[in-house]
């Protein structure tokens, strides 16, 4: 596998719940690290949200492997963002035979 150029600057984030006092809980994010990877688009269409139309981007991203149970490596439902795109992982594996990287698929939502 050639080396993926990892040029964009993403920070990984996890889902934190916490009660509302109410039997419910609401829901925030919290920053676990900056990560740098190469973000390449998929395929994209647009879907029928609650208020408006969704256009839904599946993009590949590619960031160096981290060792399981480590901080700094992806998780399904956690998410990356950039400024105020927000990229929602939906699958991890690993990228190549080596175990030097790992490939992320993960959608981004735009209401349209």
């Amino acid at each position: 596998m050639k080396a993926p150029h990892l040029n964009r600057k993403l920070v990984l984030e996890t889902p934190v719940r916490v009660a509302d006092g109410a039997g419910g809980f609401t829901q925030s994010w919290q920053a676990l690290g900056t990560l740098y990877a190469a973000v390449t688009a998929r395929t994209g269409r647009e879907t029928a949200g609650v208020a408006a139309p969704l256009s839904r981007v599946a993009y590949r991203i590619v960031v160096r492997a981290a060792r399981v149970g480590a901080p700094s490596r992806p998780l399904p439902e956690q998410r990356f963002r950039e400024g105020s795109r927000v990229f929602n992982i939906v699958a991890v594996a690993d990228a190549d035979s080596a175990g030097r990287y790992l490939t992320c698929t993960a959608e981004e939502e735009n209401v349209t």
